[in-house]
């Protein structure tokens, strides 16, 4: 990877969104902006011979709004880019789908997180399929056709220790961290027309997206909160510290995260196995969804992390936790069946990164480390997973960053990073 993307990334989620659109009569595609929907609902609508509704646009808009009725009837499918500008859409929806509940008749591309709409829960409930567009997988950016490795791991496979060294150096996995996925940024070349790129980005999100949202009295303090959430992506969430941090009561910076996930800028991540005893942290931890955006905001490079200064290499471990955690999602993301999601830890701070579970209430749990070592210390919180599941905990998986793959005690899988996408 020599830090450019070239030409147009193939999304492993254009099969799950043709696949959904035969069996459910809305889908909505959800994601961060400019993470690439319209391009993903353009190449729907082409294959199809139809035009995109785009709602981004002041004069489109103004129409849609005027007479949303006229906009979605007629035969399906109807695609309509940035719906959330026109809230009640989604009202002449739901009429539209009274009259005729067929598979595939409208596609809707949103930057605002589908549940946060206040129309939403009344308007669409049980006749919608969200699906989240993410940012480019690692995968998706090398073009490889790969299974991959979660899909492996969903479908009961372990992949098997190997004497292949990984060939990812410590540079490009610096490089791959701090880039992040978001199509655009990485189509600029490293450095200074990057750094533009991700300023301008988050500039646009929070003056205008979050603006719209809400009437926010602070808006000076939205680029604050968004700093000290990004020095505490990978960790529990702190609410009342992180509103200390920066001068804000801790209802504001409730109220203030909400419109940042809204936006698709953080992500929480909950607590996992609350069931499983009283003993179990309850607190969600919180990532951000775009590594480049976090890396760009901690004023993370790969050259300060070739420095080796011990607190750039604190900040570069809670990314490549977040980077990790990011790309398992995605891969999740395009799996057919419904997965839950969540971390664990015990009072002990024993913990496990990641926990996937099954719809069968199998697990597959992964732990991240930045470092090239692994010992036993970093499996004490697969050891106390292990102990509560027994046979439920189909595998257990470090992921870290050095070279070669093989089985730990207990038969934990130990992965170089790299395996998620090579």
């Amino acid at each position: 990877m020599d830090g450019a993307l070239t030409g147009l990334a193939e999304r492993r989620l254009t099969g799950v969104l043709a696949d959904r659109m035969d069996e459910e009569p809305t889908v909505v595609l959800n994601g961060p902006r400019t993470v690439g929907k319209s391009t993903l609902l353009s190449v729907l609508a082409r294959r199809v011979g139809r035009a995109v509704i785009d709602c981004d646009d002041p004069a489109t808009r103004a129409a849609v709004r005027n007479d949303p009725g006229r906009f979605v009837s007629g035969p399906g499918p109807v695609f309509i880019d940035e719906f959330q500008h026109v809230p009640e859409l989604l009202d002449a929806i739901k009429a539209e789908l009274n009259r005729n509940l067929s598979p595939g008749r409208f596609v809707l591309a949103g930057s605002t997180r589908y549940s946060t709409l206040p129309q939403a829960g009344q308007s669409l409930t049980g006749r919608v399929d969200i699906l989240d567009v993410l940012p480019l997988a690692q995968s998706e950016i090398d073009g490889s056709s790969m299974e991959p490795l979660v899909h492996r791991l969903l479908s009961g496979e372990h992949p098997a220790a190997t004497t292949e060294q990984s060939p990812t150096s410590r540079d490009e996995y610096a490089r791959r961290v701090t880039s992040g996925g978001m199509p655009v940024a990485l189509r600029r070349p490293p450095g200074r027309s990057r750094s533009r790129w991700f300023s301008n980005y988050l500039e646009l999100v929070i003056e205008r997206d979050v603006i719209e949202l809400s009437r926010v009295r602070q808006r000076e303090m939205l680029p604050r909160l968004l700093n000290q959430l990004a020095a505490r992506s990978g960790q529990l969430l702190n609410i009342a510290a992180t509103a200390e941090a920066v001068g804000m009561e801790k209802s504001s910076a409730e109220n203030y995260l909400r419109l940042l996930e809204a936006v698709f800028l953080v992500q929480r991540l909950p607590a996992w196995g609350t069931t499983l005893g009283s003993r179990v942290a309850r607190q969600p931890k919180l990532h951000l969804v775009d590594t480049g955006v976090m890396a760009w905001l901690l004023g993370l490079s790969p050259e300060r992390i070739a420095k080796s200064d011990p607190a750039v290499l604190t900040d570069y471990g809670h990314v490549v936790e977040t980077f990790a955690v990011g790309e398992i999602l995605k891969q999740v993301s395009w799996w057919d069946a419904p997965v839950a999601i969540g971390h664990f830890r015990t009072p002990a701070a024993d913990e496990v990164d990641l926990v996937l579970e099954r719809d069968d209430g199998d697990v597959i749990a992964f732990e991240i480390k930045a470092g090239t070592r692994v010992d036993g210390h970093d499996l004490r919180g697969i050891r106390a997973l292990r102990a509560k599941l027994g046979t439920r905990l189909l595998a257990a998986v470090v992921l870290y960053t050095g070279a070669f793959a093989y089985v730990h005690d207990e038969g934990t899988l130990v992965l170089p990073l790299d395996t998620l996408w090579r």
